[in-house]
């Protein structure tokens, strides 16, 4: 590793009132330290160049001069993957694809149910367990690949022992078990390995602020400031603002950064050195074992930003080409941009996060369509957020997104309109930035307008045997949810190939009449793609183009796959795209040769 450096963790009755020693060839001790609580011990290790995988033995003597040996325990140092250091982060490239595992697919009914956890099996209570599992991801990961996505995130998996609401995952009870109700640890690192044969990353959801209140930690907290708040309940503002705000009061700013999320969430207190080490080598940890394309972060904000600064500084240390997504969910591009890579802030803050959620991507996409309390739909929306743009140092690294586990489900925000669902998966495919997709959005699944967790995290039908609807094969779908999903399909597996998309530049036009043109190109490739939200047909003029299209004659409309000529007037159907290929000379006719 880039960092040679390992600090254990030693829970045991009394385990501070002991001396450890290890006798491993190319591992040495470096120092122990104790914490307030007695039965924890933190042994700082060093791993040499020399040292080989293998099976060590920790030894707990009384005293440094004793002989008496009155505890051992067994570390396994696990050989490291070939070229692991240069592994390839999720990029413009990739199509990201956002599932809950419980809701997706039930390949195991054996899990459903387990012994020792109090959540069984209640599929028809919307916060209850459903049944889904990694069996189940792994049947269907050729319909994700089919879709034209090449990385998949699901929603926490590590182990959620909570009494209530534990399908979700993001109330951690142990950050190194996988939940049994989902497999193994063994079985999410074949997952992995499956993903990956059919060209699919896995990207790891990360938890850093917070645990569940069932965590093992709880009975016995390593230390008294293991938890923010004096371990007691003070519920945070939720005011993300307050970090960057130069005017915020001191009270303020502490309640957001050390109040808990929710009462069965303990905040973490990532100020404590040995905690900080914990969650970053568990990072490093997941990385390795499992062979992760990246990570993304939950709660980003809400968790110490100086530790926030080491913790992202040392996973790209280690990953220097990985990608790590952090969610700041705030609309204001500002407090976005504060947090991702080069940012220069004028508190000095610097951080090491190469990408985070374009929240107001997000909420453009929806007003641009629909529009919100205050005015009607209008494409100057997305048009001015991009043109933010300015205030990011990487624009194109940040990953939006169409709606996630925590938002209505877009084809409901829609209106249940088929054709803006259309004009905002274009979109989706077409901006800068690197794209997410909620699953079910493919086949217009649908939830309250107002959040509602469990319902906006439906089962997708077909994930389990007794369901009607199967959308894995197309089995009773609407016709409209056919289209759609055709739609989608055709749609990301087009972009997958389109090097303007990947790389290239986004050159946009003021908005005329409710249309709003953009074109994204690079050296090779220039694509015209036209958003038309107005009700009726609109004759666009494509001389007010030119300094882009310049000599271009004809284009390959990629949604109909149909050659055009690029004439002085284009007429664009009310509520609909055009994806234009532009051609500078008349295309070839190679069929035949």
């Amino acid at each position: 590793m880039k960092n040679p450096t390992l600090q254990l963790m030693v829970h045991g009755k009394n385990i501070a009132d002991l001396t450890p020693e290890i006798r491993y060839p190319g591992v040495t001790i470096r120092q122990v330290h104790r914490s307030d609580n007695r039965n924890y011990l933190f042994i700082d290790l060093h791993i040499g160049s020399n040292a080989k995988a293998g099976e060590l033995q920790i030894l707990f003597k009384q005293s440094n001069n004793s002989k008496r040996i009155l505890a051992t325990q067994t570390f396994n140092l696990q050989q490291r993957r070939t070229g692991s250091a240069q592994r390839q982060g999720f990029s413009n490239r990739d199509a990201i694809y956002l599932i809950v595992p419980d809701r997706f697919a039930n390949g195991d009914p054996r899990n459903d149910s387990v012994n020792g956890y109090s959540d069984k099996l209640a599929r028809d209570i919307p916060g209850g367990r459903h049944g889904g599992d990694i069996a189940g991801i792994a049947a269907h990961l050729e319909y994700i690949a089919g879709l034209g996505f090449t990385m998949l995130w699901p929603t926490p998996m590590l182990e959620n022992a909570q009494p209530i609401n534990s399908y979700h995952g993001y109330a951690a009870t142990d950050f190194y078990q996988i939940d049994p109700r989902f497999g193994s640890n063994q079985s999410y690192r074949e997952l992995v390995a499956l993903a990956r044969k059919k060209n699919i990353g896995m990207v790891q959801d990360v938890v850093l602020n917070h645990i569940g209140s069932n965590h093992w930690w709880m009975k016995d907290l390593p230390s008294k400031d293991w938890l923010n708040s004096d371990g007691k309940y003070t519920e945070t503002n939720h005011i993300r603002s307050t970090i960057q705000d130069t005017h915020a009061a001191k009270s303020d700013l502490n309640q957001f950064a050390d109040g808990w999320f929710v009462k069965t969430m303990p905040d973490l207190n990532q100020r404590n050195p040995f905690l900080a080490n914990y969650l970053i080598q568990n990072a490093v940890w997941w990385i390795e074992y499992a062979d992760l394309a990246g990570l993304r972060v939950d709660t980003y904000s809400y968790s110490n930003k100086e530790f926030l600064a080491r913790w992202s500084a040392r996973i790209m240390q280690e990953y220097p080409n990985m990608t790590i997504v952090g969610e700041e969910w705030s609309m204001n591009p500002n407090v976005v941009a504060y947090w991702q890579r080069g940012n220069e802030n004028r508190d000095g803050y610097r951080s090491a996060m190469p990408s985070m959620m374009d929240f107001p991507v997000y909420q453009a996409l929806h007003t641009s369509l629909v529009g919100d309390a205050i005015k009607p739909a209008d494409m100057m929306t997305m048009y001015e957020t991009i043109a933010n743009d300015f205030i990011y140092p990487h624009p194109e690294q940040l990953t939006i997104f169409e709606g996630n586990h925590d938002t209505p489900r877009i084809f409901s925000a829609l209106n249940e309109d088929l054709a803006l669902n259309k004009l905002a998966m274009v979109m989706l495919a077409t901006l800068r930035g690197i794209p997410q997709m909620f699953y079910g959005a493919e086949i217009l699944m649908t939830s309250p307008k107002q959040r509602d967790d469990g319902k906006v995290r439906g089962d997708f039908p077909g994930g389990w045997s007794d369901d009607e609807v199967n959308a894995f094969i197309g089995t009773n779908l609407t016709p409209a949810q056919s289209e759609m999903q055709t739609f989608t399909r055709r749609l990301f597996n087009w972009r997958k190939q389109q090097s303007a998309l990947h790389g290239g530049k986004l050159l946009h036009f003021i908005p005329q009449d409710n249309c709003y043109v953009y074109f994204r190109f690079d050296g090779r490739q220039k694509i015209m793609i036209v958003i038309n939200r107005n009700e009726k047909e609109v004759a666009l003029q494509t001389e007010r183009f030119r300094e882009i299209i310049q000599d271009a004659q004809s284009a390959n409309n990629i949604l109909l796959d149909q050659t055009i000529q690029l004439e002085p007037i284009m007429r664009v159907q009310g509520k609909s795209a055009l994806i234009l290929e532009l051609f500078s000379l008349p295309p070839m006719n190679v069929r035949g040769q």
